[in-house]
């Protein structure tokens, strides 16, 4: 049985990720310096703060990290504010689990200020939310994903993670959960604990579990004699 589903927010849940490309975009041409989609593209799924200090270095700004991390989340509120279109599929999904009685909690490198105006845009509630801004750690350290699972009372082993990064992958992954792998605006590698699609779109929660069994026995299946399954 799959206990709970945790959603990724920015390229998962909603298509967010062009506006923060664009902020990226923004930032450099004030500092008057190179930005491109790779290096856009690498930046997917990590904290903020991680990004924002890569940015600093990469485009010579004085400004600590964490000023440049409000002035990206500004772009992106202003955005957000204006449209927050749903990736394929992820709202019948969301709202298919809802009518279940699955537990899902929101699992975002984002913080609260945009969380929130996000979810007030898609009028959608979550049982559980972990934003970048309350972690020690974020993805693709395990500590977000580890902290949604215990704030739902489940074993991550029992969640299936929907992630649309290699980083968000590893992040859920490497707490213990099947991931369900959707790539956006860049790509996603297989792995051992990982299913890839390219859509949510005719997914509903039967089909989810079908998936989170099908890699649990894989697994299961793969452990050598004498081994425990993790």
């Amino acid at each position: 049985m799959t206990a709970a589903v945790l959603w990724d927010m920015d390229g998962t849940l909603v298509d967010t990720e062009p506006a923060w490309f664009a902020a990226e975009y923004a930032l450099a041409a004030r500092a008057g310096g190179h930005w491109d989609d790779d290096l856009a593209r690498s930046l997917i799924g990590r904290d903020l703060l991680t990004s924002a200090g890569i940015l600093r270095e990469h485009l010579g700004l004085a400004e600590p990290a964490e000023e440049i991390v409000e002035e990206l989340l500004d772009h992106v509120v202003a955005s957000v504010a204006e449209a927050a279109p749903w990736r394929p599929g992820a709202e019948a999904l969301l709202r298919g689990l809802r009518t279940a009685g699955t537990p899902v909690a929101l699992v975002t490198m984002s913080y609260r200020r945009l969380v929130d105006r996000v979810l007030e845009a898609l009028d959608v509630e979550f049982d559980a939310i972990v934003t970048g801004d309350v972690v020690e750690h974020g993805k693709p350290h395990p500590e977000p994903y580890l902290r949604a699972a215990a704030a739902l009372g489940v074993d991550p082993a029992d969640c299936l993670a929907i992630e649309d990064s290699e980083t968000g992958s590893r992040s859920a992954e490497a707490a213990g959960c099947v991931v369900l792998s959707v790539p956006a605006h860049a790509p996603v590698r297989p792995g051992e604990r990982r299913v890839l699609r390219t859509t949510l779109t005719g997914l509903d929660p039967a089909a989810l579990r079908s998936l989170h069994g099908q890699v649990r026995r894989a697994a299961r299946d793969a452990t050598p004699s004498g081994s425990t399954a993790s």
